[in-house]
């Protein structure tokens, strides 16, 4: 029997008179995406004789924050955290529900790292909160405070550097990381961070500076050698690039091949490129954007089996059915930042944090009912599944929200072409768009703002995509994550969209 069946199965049959038999199966049914059954039975009991019991007002606050309804799996925290104050797991939860939700958090991750200093994941979900409501001066002074005593923590320098940029994007985004490096100039590990966030920035020169200043005081390796790779490749220098990838050692050949790709699309061996690209490894899911590029490139017939069957796309006018004006204003409120986000698409905007879908205002909470909807007509059309097809499964249900955001962009603001390797289906709506000559193209002829599908302009600049579609207010376009998608610049004006991915729901064998 399927082990997720088999679970579904236990969890019906374990009897409540074994509570620790039954709070162990719900956690494991948690950590295997069960959300909805575990969600169902953890609340039948809490309703009852285990009213009492922290773990499984715990388990069922789990099984509410998988489902994404954050309202009440904060509810379930609260209850877990008043029945368990000490436990430093609930509070923590608890902290992370609310920042989800959109309510105030700061004091609930204060009280979390009161039960646990030491914990990096509660003193990250304490900067964030502390960004949402609006201090995130703070956040970044707090961040140096700790980093100063814990130089060796690289994620709290990541997230000061995401913070940087966000808020203050003129602001040198590693601070506290060149701190570190004056302290420990042999420690490869913050070189490499360094070097990745430069990446991560688009400041490849930046990084290569940084990777020649690596190899002095730290001495080579295959781990800096390959973020030196990356950033020549993505500085439009590919043959030096493809040169350091071909002198890392045979094993790190995996790790490699999506930017030895990336160096020969732009060199134009395309043969070279669709070889690899075809080749089977560990990261398969990251190779169908670039197949399904070199396939249409090459004149490859499969290029019509992965991309070509228009049902893969469509387009949902839901103008009609929410209120634009209103969302408008509270994704306003919710944009926190003046600069682009690090390592995403956005260029000349903004970008929210979190999951935005899963917050408890009422205008977001419609919101995502009816992008549900729309999604459930989307995925009734699709053509029937087909073996192998990375967008075209077998099982297609439950729909689950993977991630979720919203970009409000400036004049001459775009997305670079991208795609989404986590998702299975991914989307943009429109929620407000610029008026006037000056802001999108309506006549068609430039398309200035329009939205892009099968481009790579960062690879091939010249070659144009299969389909161009038009953003208008209410406008939902749902389209396979793999599919690569940009936004061409628009002259002046706000747009202001919603953006969504779809998790791929579990193949569960018969």
């Amino acid at each position: 029997m399927d082990r997720h069946k088999a679970m579904r199965q236990a969890l019906r049959d374990t009897p409540a008179s074994t509570p620790d038999a039954l709070f162990k199966l719900g956690v494991q049914a948690v950590n295997a995406g069960l959300f909805e059954p575990v969600r169902d039975r953890f609340a039948a009991e809490v309703a009852g004789a285990r009213n009492n019991d922290a773990r499984f007002w715990q388990v069922l606050g789990l099984a509410q924050r998988g489902l994404q309804d954050s309202a009440s799996a904060h509810a379930a925290f609260t209850r877990a955290g008043a029945l368990a104050p000490t436990d430093p797991l609930i509070a923590h939860s608890l902290a992370r529900t609310a920042l989800e939700a959109g309510y105030p958090a700061t004091p609930l991750f204060d009280h979390a790292r009161a039960l646990a200093p030491a914990d990096g994941s509660v003193l990250l979900g304490r900067a964030a909160a502390q960004h949402a409501e609006g201090d995130t001066a703070q956040a970044r002074a707090d961040l140096v405070e700790i980093l100063q005593a814990n130089p060796g923590w690289l994620d709290g320098h990541a997230c000061y550097a995401r913070l940087t940029a966000t808020v203050a994007p003129d602001d040198d985004i590693a601070g506290t990381l060149r701190a570190a490096l004056a302290r420990f100039p042999r420690q490869a590990d913050l070189w490499a961070t360094l070097i990745r966030l430069h990446n991560e920035a688009g400041a490849f020169e930046q990084a290569l500076a940084a990777a020649e200043q690596a190899r002095a005081a730290a001495g080579p390796s295959a781990q800096l050698a390959l973020l030196e790779g990356t950033a020549l490749n993505e500085a439009g220098r590919a043959e030096q690039a493809l040169a350091v990838f071909t002198s890392l050692p045979p094993d790190s050949a995996a790790t490699t091949r999506l930017h030895r790709i990336r160096a020969l699309i732009r060199l134009r061996r395309f043969d070279q490129a669709l070889a690899l690209a075809e080749s089977h490894g560990p990261d398969e899911a990251d190779m169908w954007p670039y197949r399904a590029l070199l396939w249409r490139l090459t004149g490859d017939a499969r290029w019509r089996w992965i991309e070509g069957d228009d049902r893969l796309v469509s387009v949902h006018d839901l103008a009609d059915r929410i209120d634009l004006t209103r969302l408008s204003e509270v994704l306003r409120s919710i944009h926190r930042g003046t600069g682009r986000p690090l390592d995403q698409s956005v260029r000349g905007g903004t970008q929210t944090d979190g999951n935005l879908l899963a917050r408890a205002e009422p205008e977001i909470r419609f919101l995502r009912k009816a992008l549900m909807s729309a999604v459930e007509d989307h995925v009734a059309q699709l053509p029937s599944p087909v073996a192998g097809h990375p967008t075209l499964l077998g099982t297609r249900a439950p729909l689950r929200v993977a991630g979720s955001w919203s970009v409000r962009l400036d004049g001459q603001g775009f997305h670079v072409d991208h795609v989404h390797q986590q998702g299975w289906l991914s989307s943009a709506l429109y929620v407000a768009l610029p008026e006037g000559p000056a802001g999108i193209d309506r006549t068609g002829g430039n398309h200035e703002g329009w939205l892009a599908l099968g481009e790579n302009r960062a690879l091939l600049p010249e070659v144009e995509g299969f389909r161009l579609i038009e953003p208008k207010a209410g406008r939902l376009v749902i389209f396979p994550s793999t599919m690569w998608h940009g936004t061409r610049p628009f002259g002046a004006g706000e747009r202001l969209t919603v953006a969504f991915d779809i998790a791929p729901p579990i193949q569960e064998s018969a």
